[in-house]
């Protein structure tokens, strides 16, 4: 699915233009594309023009919400199909993701993005082969292939959050090569699947490393599985790193310490773990 290239808005930026033009000015300068990059619009009393083309002026916006152009109008990046899933702004500019309301990657200390670089850094993935369990908006691949990776597989099991991707311009297209970080020439394989069943074809120690970012326990348990684990433990080879995000879930509430359960049954994997930012740093014996 072809990546979008039109602007996106979110409410301060649609009422920056409007002010611009209230005040009389000709151009406003400022990012539609959530911080990727910079440039120029050119005001018009009833329009507006960016990358040659012309959009109305948008009508009020929502607060923690993105809009992007769909070809009559400025529409939230936002889908229901059993689950609302949205593309919610933050102050990095990278965006998160919500689906019923809870936020899927952290943003309260710093970009989901940079918060996904020191997370890859720990596997390091320059020259490897990396399998991205659960590529969600694609900010480990996105690292993996800034950072110089041999390639990546990442799998997606939710349609919703591929069409996402295709709307973010922080997740990274397969088929897209940068000059500046070159995205793909092939290094990064995108599949639409449930890692938790495609991960019986991958070959015997045919991986270098791995990323391991599941949904909350309540919601896929079977990715923090013996049997699951035990598959990781298959497919990389000896002396590899496995990152686990397990985040900080509270114990009195839950009555459970997740990452301590996960580090215990990494171990009986065959891996050596331990604990290391929100998650789990093993290495397969």
């Amino acid at each position: 699915m072809p990546h979008y290239s039109g602007p996106l808005l979110t409410r301060p930026t649609a009422e920056a233009l409007l002010a611009a033009r209230d005040a009389g000015a000709g151009e406003w300068a400022g990012s539609l594309d959530l911080g990727r990059s910079n440039g120029n619009a050119s005001l018009e009393p009833d329009s507006w023009q960016w990358r040659s083309q012309h959009y109305p002026y948008p009508h009020k916006l929502k607060d923690r919400a993105i809009y992007y152009w769909d070809g009559d109008e400025f529409a939230p990046v936002s889908r229901y199909s059993g689950s609302l899933i949205k593309l919610v702004p933050t102050e990095w500019g990278a965006p998160t993701f919500e689906i019923d309301g809870i936020k899927m990657l952290p943003t309260s200390k710093e970009s989901p993005f940079e918060d996904a670089r020191r997370k890859v850094a720990l596997i390091e993935p320059r020259g490897k082969v990396v399998l991205d369990t659960c590529g969600g908006l694609g900010y480990f691949a996105a690292c993996c292939l800034e950072a110089g990776v041999a390639r990546i597989h990442s799998f997606e099991k939710n349609a919703d959050v591929l069409w996402l991707r295709t709307l973010n311009p922080w997740s990274p297209d397969p088929d897209e090569v940068d000059p500046d970080v070159p995205a793909s020439g092939g290094r990064l394989q995108l599949t639409h699947a449930d890692v938790s069943q495609a991960i019986t074809q991958v070959a015997d120690a045919s991986v270098d490393a791995l990323l391991h970012d599941p949904p909350r326990f309540g919601i896929a348990g079977e990715l923090y599985s013996q049997v699951f684990y035990d598959q990781l433990a298959r497919v990389l080879r000896r002396g590899g790193r496995l990152f686990h995000y397990t985040g900080s879930p509270n114990k009195l509430t839950s009555g459970r310490n997740v990452p301590r359960e996960v580090e215990k049954r990494l171990e009986k994997a065959g891996f050596k773990a331990q604990l290391a930012l929100d998650g789990v740093l093993a290495t397969r014996r």
